[in-house]
C-alpha cells in the first residue's frame, strides 16, 4: 500500500531548484534542506498554535504535540497527495469561551469538540460516497460565509472585557505592530506576523516592567491588583523534558450544541484549502476532499480525546508553500517531528502560557476580526448577491443573533444562544425561505465549487 512516504530527489540531486521550478509533493530536496523547510513550517504555524490553546484554556504543550500527530494522520490518510499542516483551530476559541462562561471545564470543552470531530469525520465519509454536491446543496456560500462571520465576531467581547483591560497600552502597541507586520512585510515574514507580534509583545512587556514597575489593573482572573505584566516564574520551575498534562473528555449536551456549528466553518475551510493546494500543485484534488475532511476529523478526535484542542489545515503553511514553491510532503513530516519534540518540553509550554494579557489583547483584536472577515471573503469569492433578500435576510438575522449573543430559552434547563442559535437561524432560515421564494430570487446557483480561498503566488 502506497502511504506517500517515498520521495524522489528533485532534479536528481535535491539541491537548489531551478528558477520557477516546483518541488512536487512526491519529491524532496536533500534531507538537511527538507528539515530546514520543516522548521520553517513550524515557525509559520507557531503564532496561531500558540495563541489558540491559551485562549481556550488548554495546555499549549499538548496542543503543539497533537498537531504533529494530526499532521501525520492527515498525510497518511491522503497518501501524501495533499501537503498540509494541521494546527490548532481558531474556529473553536469562541466556542470554548461560551462553554466556560456557562460553567464548563476543560474536559467539557474537549468533549464537545470531540463530538464535532466525529461529525466532521462522518461528513467526510458522506462526501467520499456522494460527492461534494451534498456540501454545496446544504451549505451554499451565503450560509458558510455567515456562519464563519458570526463565529469570528462573537469573540469581540472576549478581547474587550478579558484581555485588553489587563494592559491597554501594551495591547495598543502590539496591535499596531502586528498590523504593520501583516501589511508591510513580504513573503514568509508576513505569514508569521502573529508570531512576530507575540515576540514584540513579550519584549515590550518586559521593558515596561523594568521602566514602570508593576501595573495596577485586572489580572487574568479578573481581579484588580498590582502585578507584573510578564511573569516568568513558572518557566524556571518547569522541566526541560516531560509529558504534557492529559485529561479525558466530558460530554454535556448544552456544550455540544454550542460547538456543532463550527462543523460548517471547518468544511468550508477544508474545501478552500484543498482547492488552493490543488491549484498550486497542478494536481486536481477534488477526489480527495472527502478524505481530507475525514482526516481532519480523526486528527481532532485524537487530540481532544487526551485533552488537546481540535486541529485543522493551516493557511499559514499553504502561504509558505506559495512563497517557496516547495510542496514536498517530506517537509511536513519534518515539521510534525519538530512539533512532537516541542510538545515534550514543559519549559517551552511554560513560556507560551506566560504570554501577558495585554499582548493577547493586541493580537486578538486583529485575529478575531480576521476570522470574522473570512466569511466576507467566502461571499466575495462566490459572488454572493446581498441585494437578493433570499441571501440578505437569513444572513443578517443569524449574524446579529450570533454576535449579540441572543438567547432563546425553551425550558428551565435548555436554551440556545449566540453561535449555536445564529447558525440554526442562518441554515434553516435560508432553506425555508428558499422553499417559498419566487423563482426569480433563486437564479443564483451555489458556487462553493469555486473554492473558499485563493492564494496569489505573485503576492506571496
Amino acid at each position: 500500500m502506497d502511504l506517500g512516504v517515498r520521495w524522489k530527489l528533485h532534479g536528481g540531486d535535491g539541491r537548489t531548484p531551478a528558477p520557477g521550478a516546483v518541488v512536487r509533493p512526491d519529491e524532496r530536496l536533500t534531507w538537511p534542506r527538507t528539515i530546514g523547510l520543516g522548521a520553517q513550517h513550524v515557525v509559520a504555524m507557531f503564532g496561531a498554535s500558540f495563541v489558540a490553546p491559551v485562549l481556550m484554556g488548554l495546555d499549549p504543550n499538548l496542543a503543539i504535540m497533537m498537531s504533529g500527530v494530526a499532521t501525520i494522520v492527515f498525510l497518511l490518510a491522503t497518501r501524501g497527495r495533499i501537503p498540509s499542516y494541521l494546527g490548532c483551530s481558531l474556529s473553536f476559541v469562541g466556542v470554548a469561551a461560551v462553554i466556560r462562561a456557562q460553567g464548563g471545564t476543560s474536559a467539557t470543552v474537549t468533549g464537545a469538540v470531540l463530538v464535532v470531530g466525529a461529525v466532521l469525520f462522518l461528513v467526510g465519509l458522506a462526501v467520499q460516497r456522494f460527492g461534494a454536491r451534498i456540501i454545496h446543496a446544504a451549505m451554499p456560500p451565503i450560509v458558510t460565509g455567515a456562519v464563519v462571520m458570526l463565529i469570528g465576531f462573537n469573540l469581540a467581547p472576549v478581547t474587550a472585557s478579558t484581555y485588553w483591560p489587563q494592559d491597554q497600552w501594551t495591547a495598543l502597541l502590539v496591535m499596531l505592530f502586528t498590523g504593520l507586520a501583516v501589511v508591510c512585510l513580504r513573503g514568509f515574514w508576513s505569514r508569521i506576523a502573529i508570531f512576530l507580534g507575540l515576540v514584540f509583545g513579550y519584549g515590550i512587556s518586559w521593558a515596561f516592567d523594568r521602566i514602570f514597575g508593576k501595573i495596577h489593573s485586572v489580572d487574568a482572573s479578573g481581579k484588580l491588583t498590582d502585578h507584573w505584566r510578564l511573569d516568568l516564574s513558572a518557566v524556571s520551575k518547569a522541566d526541560w523534558i516531560g509529558l504534557p498534562h492529559l485529561h479525558g473528555p466530558s460530554f454535556q449536551w448544552s456544550a455540544i450544541l454550542v460547538a456543532l456549528p463550527v462543523v460548517i466553518a471547518l468544511v468550508a475551510e477544508n474545501a478552500g484549502h484543498v482547492k488552493a493546494v490543488g491549484e498550486m500543485t497542478g494536481d486536481p484534488l477534488d477526489d480527495k476532499l472527502g478524505t481530507a475532511i475525514s482526516a481532519d476529523g480523526i486528527g481532532s478526535m485524537l487530540s481532544t480525546a487526551v485533552g488537546g484542542p481540535p486541529n485543522t489545515t493551516y493557511s499559514e503553511n499553504i502561504g509558505v508553500m506559495a512563497a517557496t514553491r516547495v510542496y514536498s510532503t517530506a517537509a511536513y513530516w519534518a515539521a510534525a517531528g519538530f512539533a512532537l519534540l516541542f510538545g515534550l518540553c514543559p519549559k517551552f509550554g511554560a513560556v507560551v502560557a506566560a504570554i501577558p494579557g495585554g499582548v493577547l489583547g493586541g493580537i486578538t483584536v486583529i485575529l478575531y476580526g480576521m476570522i470574522g472577515l473570512l466569511g466576507a471573503q467566502i461571499w466575495t469569492n462566490a459572488r454572493v448577491d446581498l441585494r437578493n433578500p433570499l441571501n440578505l435576510v437569513p444572513a443578517a438575522a443569524g449574524i446579529i443573533i450570533g454576535v449579540g449573543d441572543v438567547t432563546m430559552k425553551f425550558t428551565d434547563t435548555f436554551s440556545l444562544s449566540g453561535i449555536a442559535l445564529g447558525t440554526i437561524v442562518v441554515i434553516t432560515g435560508y432553506h425555508a425561505l428558499r422553499a417559498f421564494a419566487p423563482a426569480h430570487l433563486k437564479t443564483q446557483e451555489p458556487l462553493l465549487d469555486e473554492g473558499t480561498s485563493r492564494y496569489d503566488d505573485a503576492k506571496s
